[in-house]
């Protein structure tokens, strides 16, 4: 679809605020007439206030990821009938009501992410045959009837966070055998990075990738890249700087899922209009104030987060939730690292040197590490290097 900005106008224009206006998040001088066609200064805002709210890139601009949020937003539970597409799941704030009703009644619905997929089917098939209903997996109106009759048995996400934390607990601190999927994300033409900045910025993260790859694989990890001609035979992806659009942020979640990768992990670099801004964020799925959230997600960005700042000097930016699709649709804990600004010199400078990428990809395989360690057998951070490792898991083995 078309992006639309500050400025422009047009029947999409006055689309976008009719939603906005349904969500409440904008106001219109007309009473109940129908807004206007102009993306003014008040939309805008509103636009703004929407994407912060949904854990998006709050820019102001509505392209495919944030119009795809504001058709979402406009479902109630009981609005349609639900149930599980293969390959075209649907998605919207009244799945996330349903997923999050299911699982108050003690039902695995896996991730709360308002996406119905298989699990969410299974966890309401289990639900239906509980209450005596035909177990379709399909939320309709016999189902919706018992969901709002039945008062909840636990609040909150806790039970998820519970079974998450026993999956791990049960996969054992070695990582031989675990699977990972590094994902160097491809950077964009246009807007503040011209083409060498693009090509910089992709070549970083390939290597970076590549180095974190050659230290995980040692241990016995089964790593996969998600672009680049990387040995393992794994998926490949087009760089945008060489005219391939790449893989799409819903293609790399889905081969993570394909492969049941335990973790994931984005590589990305920032850019900025401002040189000034530089620094390191972590980023894991999460809506605040939605019921959203993975707790194995947020504490894996905190331990590379961690990791990174006490090993380099770049300023800590610290860790946040974000519902981008390669953090919302894969269903293992996964983080995207922004690895400082390649619109910023110094930062640009430090990606450019393969010793700082060394630094950077040690961290982060420790932190992979850290992940599964008990607090009794764990290492405080930035003190742990891979000798320390493999000493360590050494020591597990015996």
């Amino acid at each position: 679809m078309a992006v639309y900005a500050l400025g422009d106008r047009g029947p999409a224009v006055r689309q976008i605020a009719h939603l906005l206006r349904n969500l409440g998040l904008l106001a219109s001088p007309d009473g109940p007439d129908e807004p206007a066609d102009v993306f003014d200064e008040a939309l805008d805002r509103a636009v703004r206030a929407f994407q912060q709210d949904r854990g998006l890139l709050v820019d102001g601009i509505v392209g495919p990821h944030t119009y795809r949020r504001l058709d979402e937003a406009r479902w109630q539970l009981g609005d349609r009938v639900l149930t599980y597409r293969s390959g075209q799941p649907l998605a919207g704030d009244d799945v996330l009501a349903l997923q999050r009703r299911v699982l108050e009644l003690g039902f695995d619905v896996g991730r709360v992410d308002g996406v119905f997929g298989a699990q969410t089917e299974r966890a309401v098939r289990e639900f239906q045959r509980n209450i005596g209903v035909p177990d379709d997996g399909t939320c309709g109106p016999a189902t919706l009837r018992a969901l709002r009759r039945l008062n909840p048995l636990v609040s909150g996400g806790a039970p998820n966070t519970l079974r998450t934390e026993a999956r791990i607990r049960e996969a054992g601190p070695q990582l031989a055998g675990k699977v990972v999927v590094i994902d160097p994300a491809d950077h964009a033409w246009g807007g503040t990075l011209g083409a060498a900045q693009v090509r910089a910025a992709d070549d970083a993260v390939l290597d970076l990738a590549r180095r974190v790859e050659g230290r995980l694989v040692p241990l016995g990890v089964q790593a996969h890249l998600t672009r680049g001609a990387e040995p393992t035979g794994t998926a490949r992806g087009g760089r945008r700087a060489g005219g391939n659009e790449g893989f799409a942020e819903s293609d790399r979640a889905a081969f993570a899922n394909r492969v049941r990768a335990d973790l994931t992990v984005t590589l990305h670099i920032d850019d900025s209009s401002h040189p000034e801004a530089s620094g390191v964020a972590t980023y894991f799925y999460g809506i605040e104030g939605h019921g959203a959230w993975s707790a194995a997600g947020e504490r894996f960005a905190g331990l590379v987060q961690r990791e990174i700042v006490a090993r380099t000097d770049l300023l800590d930016l610290r860790t946040h939730p974000k519902t981008w699709d390669v953090l919302r649709r894969t269903t293992m804990p996964a983080v995207r690292i922004d690895l400082g600004y390649i619109t910023n010199p110094s930062d640009a400078a430090r990606l450019a040197d393969p010793a700082f990428r060394d630094v950077v990809a040690e961290a982060i395989t420790v932190a992979v590490q850290r992940f599964y360690l008990s607090p009794e057998t764990d290492a405080r951070t930035g003190m742990m290097s891979l000798g320390q490792l493999r000493e360590a898991l050494e020591r597990l083995d015996r």
